[in-house]
C-alpha cells in the first residue's frame, strides 16, 4: 500500500510541476496553487523519477 500511494504520490507532483518541466497543462492556472507545498518533498522525487539534478531552473534542491 505505501508503494501504490508513492506512485499516486509521484502522478500528482508529476501534474502539478508539468507546467514548469514543459508539458503542456490547461489546469496549471490552478495547479500554480499547489506548488509551495511541493517543494519540501521536491528532492527526493526528482531523484525517484531518475532526474540526478533539479529539472527546474527556479527551484535548485542539490
Amino acid at each position: 500500500m505505501a508503494r501504490e500511494q508513492r506512485t499516486e504520490d509521484d502522478f500528482f507532483t508529476l501534474v502539478v510541476l508539468g507546467e514548469a518541466l514543459g508539458v503542456p497543462d490547461p489546469a496549471a492556472y490552478y495547479t500554480m496553487e499547489l506548488m509551495p507545498y511541493l517543494y519540501e518533498d521536491f528532492h527526493a522525487w526528482h531523484r525517484r523519477m531518475g532526474m540526478p539534478r533539479s529539472p527546474l531552473e527556479n527551484v535548485s534542491c542539490c
